[in-house]
């Protein structure tokens, strides 16, 4: 759970950069944002 608390606002931070730097991204970024918070969430549900 630590690390996941500090990629969390890295990747926000990163998105937001890339979206005022670049607004033509801004479909991908969000759509690769919401997968990487559902793999995680699952991730983390899920006990091996």
């Amino acid at each position: 759970m630590p690390t996941w608390i500090q990629i969390q606002p890295l990747a926000a931070l990163i998105a937001g950069i890339l979206i005022l730097t670049m607004p033509r991204l801004f479909k991908t970024i969000v759509a690769i944002y919401l997968i990487a918070i559902g793999i995680v969430g699952l991730l983390r549900t899920v006990h091996f």
